[in-house]
């Protein structure tokens, strides 16, 4: 195996290495997001299939999801038709699908990464209750921004490994071409 071969290889194997840290960071830090999301579903929904009311439930304060980074609630009929929210865009409610309310329904809730304008991401969750669902948001702006940071973070990593990598093999050529 030639040093040239030897350095390709270690260059593989760091890539590999770094992008499963990325990978792997970057899948924390997405799924974190929906942890507030998840409790607020869920407890929602409990308080929704007993007396509670949707409306008893929402705050007169309502939540532009494209500037807060603020949890909002949007509560729904069985077909989607909202019967109370506290986030909004553009000044009004936007349409969550069915087929995202649906999917909560076979496995008692449904985690989704929303688009409902371009340049919007919310980590939305979604929980099925006897008569609608219950869908609780939260901007992904931070989340991307650290998962940004991450990015350069491992990519400034892996360049500095492939220097050292690069001058380590530069070195011991230059030792077997002097003992030559």
């Amino acid at each position: 195996m030639t040093l040239r071969n030897v350095f390709l290889f270690s260059v593989v194997i760091c890539t590999i290495l770094f992008g499963t840290i990325y990978a792997v960071g970057q899948r924390i830090l997405r799924q974190d997001a929906n942890d507030p999301q998840i409790q607020l579903a869920q407890d929602i929904a409990n308080l929704l299939s007993g007396n509670a009311r949707p409306s008893d439930l929402a705050s007169s304060t309502k939540i532009d999801m494209a500037k807060s980074l603020a949890p909002f609630l949007i509560v729904t009929d069985t077909k989607g038709v909202v019967l109370t929210a506290t986030g909004q865009l553009d000044n009004q409610i936007p349409t969550i699908s069915q087929g995202v309310l649906d999917a909560s329904k076979k496995t008692g809730q449904n985690r989704v990464t929303w688009e409902p304008k371009k340049g919007v991401r919310i980590a939305l969750v979604v929980a099925p209750y006897p008569n609608g669902f219950v869908a609780v948001g939260r901007s992904l702006r931070e989340v991307e921004l650290r998962e940004t940071m991450l990015f350069r973070i491992v990519a400034i990593a892996w360049l500095i490994s492939v220097v050292v990598l690069l001058l380590g093999t530069w070195k011991m050529k230059n030792q077997i071409n002097n003992q030559a």
